[in-house]
């Protein structure tokens, strides 16, 4: 009996991948269709090991995919929902072309819906996958809140994700689980934690739309995402809200029976909720989130290091401390300030916010009332000003809860030059990266420096003074010694008459003791140290000697990826050297402005 072999590309990589044209030939489906499945099911393109073997040696550069995730599409719904998709297209078309109305309306009346639960339950079998999958779905989401009526995009996605981030932002409040905020040319950068998990998300500025060219952004594509983002934002949204106690939609007690007897129930809820000002309406009034509650951190000592247990604690109280950063402050936002942000962030942080009524509804109290603490302002100057209150500067509110502490106002004040904005994103620890000055004066290295030096002049000090201590003590002992062996010679001077030879060896062998005792006392004195002076070129040249060993001892499979690491690290540092440059030459630029600026005043004060 004869065994043939496998032919060529059936084993290996040939076999394991598959082109894009063959996936769509596969699964009878437009390119159009198959982007929309692959981006609902989560399934990308691959890159081989080895491109020509998973080419099946055809040449130029084409997309590939898993054969297994092709296999796996095979048996999805929605395939077959697509395809009705199809069928109803042409019933409607036919329908048209005939001018068949009435067929066109009942066409139309059970035309088919994509329904995309349970997806979101196959790509996220807990709430915490979720979670940790939820930056991309808010930055997207928050993105398409802002969108007109765009063409390649359904009619209703902007305001339902409007919906959902709203009720996001709701649920963040409830939690108090804000943790720190930048304002960039992007945006606005947020960090929460919920559930332990950390989420970062951006929020675009409020400004007019501006059309793109069609090349820029396909934005057919990114409607599929948010397509499925939207379902995912609803789950997290509904199990958000019953964790915290809260309705889901979320409800809020109605005291304007006037107003929502003229307009529309519907309208007046959505329309308060917004304002991000209302407190909404709990499942079980009898169970109440404790929020001050003292954290309790489990000590399991044959596990974790106290060192740890104790930061982990620290970091804890911090965390409570800024749940409240805002607590009994009343704050009221002037017009020309970005109000949305403003209020998220102080409801947040447990403090009153409030804005002019006719700017916006759901305003809590005016601008007289006299127990305002603060008052946020972007302009130079103000004619009517109020003594008990503080007229700050946006920046004020996020530049403290990133200190995580209210900082000094006096920075902050009304037509003040401002302190430069912050990122907390950015690690100082990490290594090759562009400290700023404003940082670096933050962190206070000379401060630290000072002590640092006033506790070595302490130390050295008291170490003088107890050396000097103990030499007295040497020296009196000395003292003591050398009476005790003068009175011992008196006695033997008068004894030697009756002691014989040996008594005399005795008395030698007696003296040379005490005076080896004697020297050994007096070797220990504390001295003082020498310093050891190192060459610092030789040891300059040691290391570079031993590093170049080691780059040698590196294995031959492993050095271009050495390589690679060590081109980046080249490249970052090039970066680093950029920055302090252009910051070199804008610091020169601005004292040239202000000597200029010194030069003119003083001229006309002469003229």
């Amino acid at each position: 009996m004869v065994v043939r072999g496998k032919k060529k590309y059936q084993t290996g990589e040939g076999a394991q991948f598959i082109t894009r044209r063959a996936a769509l030939r596969k699964l009878q489906l437009t390119l159009n269709d198959f982007r929309k499945v692959c981006i609902l099911k989560g399934i990308y393109p691959r890159e081989p090991r080895n491109r020509k073997r998973a080419q099946k040696g055809e040449p130029g550069i084409k997309t590939l995919y898993h054969k297994k995730d092709i296999l796996f599409l095979m048996h999805e719904p929605i395939i077959l929902k697509l395809r009705d998709y199809k069928i109803f297209n042409r019933k409607i078309g036919r329908a048209k072309a005939m001018k068949d109305f009435a067929k066109v309306r009942r066409y139309l009346n059970n035309h088919p819906t994509l329904k995309l639960d349970h997806i979101v339950k196959e790509r996220y079998p807990t709430f915490i996958d979720a979670l940790r999958d939820l930056d991309d779905c808010l930055t997207l989401c928050f993105l398409f809140s802002t969108f007109p009526s765009l063409p390649h995009i359904p009619r209703d996605q902007s305001l339902l994700c409007r919906r959902l981030t709203i009720e996001f932002l709701h649920a963040v409040i409830a939690a108090k689980a804000l943790r720190k905020v930048f304002v960039s040319i992007k945006g606005y950068y947020y960090q929460a934690e919920l559930k332990g998990q950390i989420i970062t998300w951006i929020v675009p500025h409020h400004f007019c739309f501006e059309p793109q060219a069609k090349n820029d952004v396909d934005f057919k594509v990114m409607s599929t995402f948010v397509e499925f983002y939207i379902v995912m934002l609803g789950f997290v949204n509904y199990r958000l809200y019953h964790s915290l106690n809260l309705y889901y939609p979320p409800k809020f007690t109605n005291t304007g029976n006037l107003e929502k007897a003229l307009i529309d129930e519907e309208a007046f809820v959505s329309e308060r909720i917004s304002t991000l000002n209302v407190p909404l309406v709990c499942l079980d009034p009898s169970i109440q989130i404790v929020e001050e509650a003292e954290t309790e951190i489990d000590n399991f000592s044959n596990e974790t290091d106290s060192t740890k247990i104790e930061t982990a604690r620290i970091e804890a109280e911090k965390v409570q401390k800024l749940k409240n950063l805002f607590k009994d402050k009343k704050i009221f936002i002037n017009r020309e300030v970005p109000r949305e942000p403003l209020v998220f962030i102080i409801r947040c942080f447990g403090g009153e916010v409030s804005w002019d009524k006719s700017l916006f509804i759901g305003a809590t109290f005016d601008e007289k009332d006299e127990t305002i603490t603060h008052q946020v302002v972007d302009r130079p100057h103000i004619d009517k000003q109020y003594m008990s209150r503080f007229y700050v500067q946006p920046q004020w509110i996020f530049d403290s809860v990133n200190a995580r502490e209210l900082l000094p106002v006096e920075k902050y004040l009304m037509g003040a030059i401002l302190p430069p904005h912050l990122s907390p994103f950015t690690d100082a620890q990490q290594d090759q990266t562009y400290i700023p000055p404003e940082e670096r004066a933050l962190m206070d290295p000379d401060y630290k420096l000072n002590d640092f030096e006033t506790d070595l002049k302490e130390e050295t000090e008291d170490d003088e003074e107890e050396g000097k201590d103990e030499e007295e003590d040497i020296d009196n002992d000395d003292l003591n010694m050398e009476s005790d062996e003068e009175t011992e010679e008196e006695e033997k001077k008068q004894g030697k008459e009756e002691n014989d030879v040996n008594n005399d060896a005795q008395i030698v062998t007696e003296q040379e003791k005490g005076q080896e005792r004697l020297q050994k006392k007096k070797n220990m004195k504390v001295k003082v140290g020498e310093i050891a002076k190192k060459n610092t070129w030789e040891e300059a040249q040691r290391q570079k000697q031993e590093y170049r060993l080691r780059e040698k001892m590196i294995p031959r499979k492993n050095r271009n990826l050495y390589r690679s690491m060590m081109k980046g690290r080249e490249e970052r540092r090039k970066a680093i050297w950029l920055l302090r440059k252009k910051r070199r030459i804008h610091d020169a630029n601005k004292k040239e402005e202000a000597k200029k600026q010194r030069n003119i005043k003083k001229k006309e004060v002469i003229c």
